[in-house]
């Protein structure tokens, strides 16, 4: 395998030998840079890699701290797609996607079984309602024993929680808690004008 491996669209998705994957979360979801299939798919395959998922839909009350995210009563129904995803069979993340009750009657695709190919901030801007900013929160935690089991985490490692919430130009659309091993992911960010970095820093 290639000691280094960049993606040269997408999320700036890097995989090295030792297996860490680079996520430029501020990239993901950019909505201008071509893809194919969901942002998770496109950038793991930009980087040589092969993504695989598995997903679940359910209706569900929002968890308290979801509710108060996406400004609804406690115990609102939402929509939870969760998905499980790996990159070349090594599970890589889980993402838990809270979408409230309102936007699923605008968006009903957001509650059908499976995934929603072009990626769920494609479909709902087709739907007219874009995503014009959003509120990143980082965590680190030791894992639940489920979040051990589907993430194959041994004893002492920790995982790393990035909630994102996304809004529309008036209101909250989306929570989305992606959840990542903590030995084997890193995220960046780009902020500001760049080009004194270079394009191949």
């Amino acid at each position: 395998m290639s000691s280094h491996i960049t993606s040269s669209q997408g999320l700036g998705y890097e995989v090295r030998s030792h297996e860490v994957f680079e996520l430029n979360a501020s990239r993901f979801e950019n909505l201008t840079f071509p893809q194919n299939g969901d942002a998770y798919s496109t950038d793991v395959s930009n980087a040589g890699r092969r993504p695989h998922q598995t997903f679940r839909v359910e209706m569900l009350p929002a968890p308290d701290d979801i509710a108060e995210r996406l400004r609804v009563p406690a115990g609102t129904t939402a929509v939870l797609r969760f998905s499980h995803r790996y990159v070349d069979d090594v599970p890589w993340s889980t993402q838990a996607t809270y979408y409230p009750s309102w936007l699923v009657e605008e968006s009903p695709r957001l509650a059908e079984p499976g995934d929603v190919a072009e990626g769920t901030t494609r479909y709902l801007a087709s739907r007219g309602i874009e995503q014009v900013g959003y509120f990143d929160e980082i965590a680190a935690r030791m894992p639940t024993p489920e979040e051990a089991r589907l993430l194959e985490i041994g004893a002492g490692v920790p995982v790393m929680l990035w909630t994102r919430t996304g809004y529309s130009a008036d209101r909250p659309i989306r929570c989305t808690v992606t959840t990542f091993r903590g030995d084997l992911n890193r995220m960046n960010y780009e902020i500001g004008e760049l080009s004194a970095r270079g394009e191949n820093a």
